[in-house]
């Protein structure tokens, strides 16, 4: 019996490392693949944080020289991008491609270069939603992989009894518009409206003086709680009753959250927002509450009902929690996509 092919890929990100390393669950994710499968990984973005009017198509060219050099070295690429475009790097790329969309796609959006993203040979997509997006626009090289973390590193923790229930809250913001963009200002006026709702934000080092500011001025500081440093998010849970990821956009968000993905193995349901593509597997296995807008009242209303109903979600949560989104999972699918695409002999 012969033996298995090492495949090793060049792994290209388009964020910044994150300013508190560890908490950035895209590159958690590219970790966990080098550690499988060993590889390189080169950050696009010229920029130590991120800088949203910088043009997209000058991603990565100034690396173009350490890419080529890479690329002798692997088997493959590996690009993750919060949305599907065809940067003008990846047409020096000689070897196959594979091309990871982090977040999620609005329904009317119209895809760009279908000519040229047609050529990548794997697009990897993180729910039915987006699947179906794209193929009904004509891709045909498009599949769906769950992300995958460390299950049975998190534990289920019963809670300790009383009036207050506690939110945690993750995703935080990388400018300070996206404090309304990713619900953060609704969350807050809530919290200001409800006095036994408490928040725990997971800050990633970034804009906390502006999350101090609001939260003084709404005199919830008995009641809010950041933690702007890497943190045991498993400790973190067993303090909280449920988790909460808001966007009024898809592309703000990751299909897939992280934290909501560690509440769910720690048995704790989540709140979520409609245009967040994780919400259509919410709504379908009862694990937490959807979110239709960024509407106080809605936001409000979601959360009394994930109270009222809370002993059924949190069920659910547990149950499909431990079982949907392994990292042993994530790892056999890509590599059966990686073997099936890479030139190495057998």
């Amino acid at each position: 019996m012969g033996t298995v092919a090492v495949v090793r890929a060049l792994y290209h990100l388009t964020i910044p490392p994150p300013p508190i390393p560890g908490t950035e669950a895209v590159l958690q994710e590219v970790e966990l693949l080098r550690s499988r499968f060993g590889g390189e990984t080169i950050f696009l973005l010229p920029f130590s944080r991120p800088r949203p009017f910088f043009p997209r198509p000058f991603y990565g060219l100034h690396r173009l020289g350490a890419i080529q050099r890479l690329e002798r070295r692997v088997d493959l690429h590996h690009i993750y991008n919060s949305e599907l475009y065809f940067f003008p790097v990846l047409r020096f790329l000689l070897k196959p491609l594979v091309y990871t969309v982090v977040s999620g796609f609005d329904g009317n959006h119209r895809i760009a270069s279908i000519d040229r993203l047609q050529r990548i040979h794997r697009i990897v997509v993180q729910s039915r939603r987006d699947l179906e997006v794209l193929k009904q626009q004509g891709l045909t090289n498009v599949m769906m992989i769950r992300p995958g973390i460390d299950v049975p590193r998190f534990s289920h923790t019963p809670l300790a009894a009383g009036p207050d229930f506690v939110l945690m809250a993750g995703s935080a913001p990388w400018t300070r518009e996206q404090f309304r963009t990713k619900g953060v200002d609704a969350l807050l006026k809530v919290a200001q409206q409800e006095p036994s709702l408490r928040l725990i934000f997971l800050w990633r080092g970034l804009l906390q003086r502006e999350l101090e500011k609001r939260v003084d001025a709404l005199k919830l500081t008995d009641r809010v709680e950041i933690l702007s440093e890497w943190v045991d998010v498993n400790e973190v849970l067993a303090r909280a009753h449920a988790a909460v990821v808001l966007a009024d956009w898809p592309r703000l968000i990751k299909a897939y959250p992280h934290s909501l993905l560690e509440a769910l193995a720690c048995g704790r349901p989540v709140v979520v927002s409609r245009q967040v593509p994780m919400a259509e597997y919410v709504q379908e296995t009862g694990c937490g509450e959807v979110v239709q807008s960024l509407d106080e009242s809605e936001l409000r209303r979601a959360i009394e009902r994930l109270r009222e109903n809370y002993d059924t979600c949190r069920a659910n949560a547990l149950r499909v929690g431990r079982r949907d989104f392994r990292q042993e999972d994530l790892l056999a699918v890509y590599a059966t996509v990686y073997a099936s695409i890479a030139d190495v002999p057998e």
